[in-house]
């Protein structure tokens, strides 16, 4: 992990604090959930969903895969997807760059092909693709809901052993404005925390 996002990995633990409480009981559902699949020996696969796969679904997926490295948990595999596919947003990218990711464009089509490093040799892949996309898992996964639009408009996912929604708001209600790039390293960074929080309680 380069020195950039070690220094990230400490300031956002120094932020579980003022996580709100409410927010807390659903994180340590995901912790939970974590923790037993791994003190059973089994794969954790964490699917992140938005509607649009563009933005707080890729933020979600690297977070997790972040944190999972940053607390050298192993067999914990993290995955986004959405009701539709568009492609991982230029602002969202733009963010995770500011905060030190080294983000690799790998595809020249519309919606392309990215790898997001931590270090020299550990990234995690992130393209828009639907929840259900031949290489995400089909059972025995997590579905954390980014978005009150997927959370109110998907009500069955087959295959998922939980559930749960941690709606963060949008983004891209700041495209175009001079807060643009203020709300996205926000989002990114409230998506992080709390996912920190999550994985910093995990027992195995």
């Amino acid at each position: 992990m380069n020195t950039e996002l070690e220094k990230l990995a400490k300031k956002l633990e120094q932020e579980f604090d003022f996580i709100p409480q409410k927010r807390k009981d659903l994180l340590i559902k995901i912790s939970n959930y974590i923790t037993e699949k791994l003190q059973k020996n089994e794969t954790v696969n964490l699917v992140y969903i938005c509607t649009h796969n563009s933005r707080r679904s890729h933020f979600g997926q690297i977070a997790a895969t972040f944190a999972a490295n940053y607390y050298q948990l192993k067999n914990i595999n993290s995955y986004s997807g959405g009701t539709e596919t568009t492609a991982f947003h230029p602002n969202a990218i733009e963010a995770l760059v500011q905060f030190g990711f080294i983000i690799e464009k790998k595809t020249e089509e519309t919606n392309p092909i990215y790898r997001v490093y931590f270090g020299e040799e550990e990234f995690t892949t992130c393209f828009s693709k639907v929840y259900h996309y031949k290489t995400n898992p089909k059972n025995n996964f997590a579905a954390i809901m980014t978005c009150s639009d997927v959370e109110e408009n998907c009500p069955f996912i087959p295959g998922v052993e939980l559930r749960i929604g941690t709606t963060y708001e949008d983004p891209k209600i700041a495209d175009n404005t001079p807060n643009q790039k203020q709300v996205y390293m926000e989002r990114f960074k409230q998506i992080a925390t709390e996912t920190f929080y999550a994985f910093s309680l995990v027992k195995c």
